[in-house]
């Protein structure tokens, strides 16, 4: 996660509340979302931005779990992420999310 989008997360939680906050991902693999779902929650683990050392512990999720896909308009849904879907590890990224929700999570 870049530092303009860390500066952008940090500041809606501090705006509106951690707990009124969900942070929904679209990267391309588990790893990379993964460590995205980190920065947000546990604090940036690269040392490198404005979440460094601040655990927010976020709600989040990726735009392919069956949660988020639940609530997207099934038009909007097809039209925007179902031809990403078709060729994601969805299943690898859907580990690795549930993973770092059971460790870092708050809300």
């Amino acid at each position: 996660m870049d530092l303009e989008n860390q500066k952008r997360v940090k500041e809606a939680a501090e705006q509106y509340g951690p707990e009124n906050v969900v942070v929904i991902l679209g990267a391309a693999e588990g790893e990379a979302s993964g460590l995205a779902a980190e920065t947000v929650t546990a604090g940036d683990p690269t040392f490198a931005g404005p979440l460094t050392g601040v655990q927010l512990g976020l709600s989040v999720y990726h735009i392919c779990e069956e949660e988020i896909k639940a609530e997207v308009d099934p038009d909007v849904y097809d039209e925007q992420v179902s031809m990403m879907e078709m060729v994601l590890d969805v299943d690898d990224i859907a580990s690795e999310m549930s993973e770092i929700r059971s460790q870092y999570c708050k809300y």
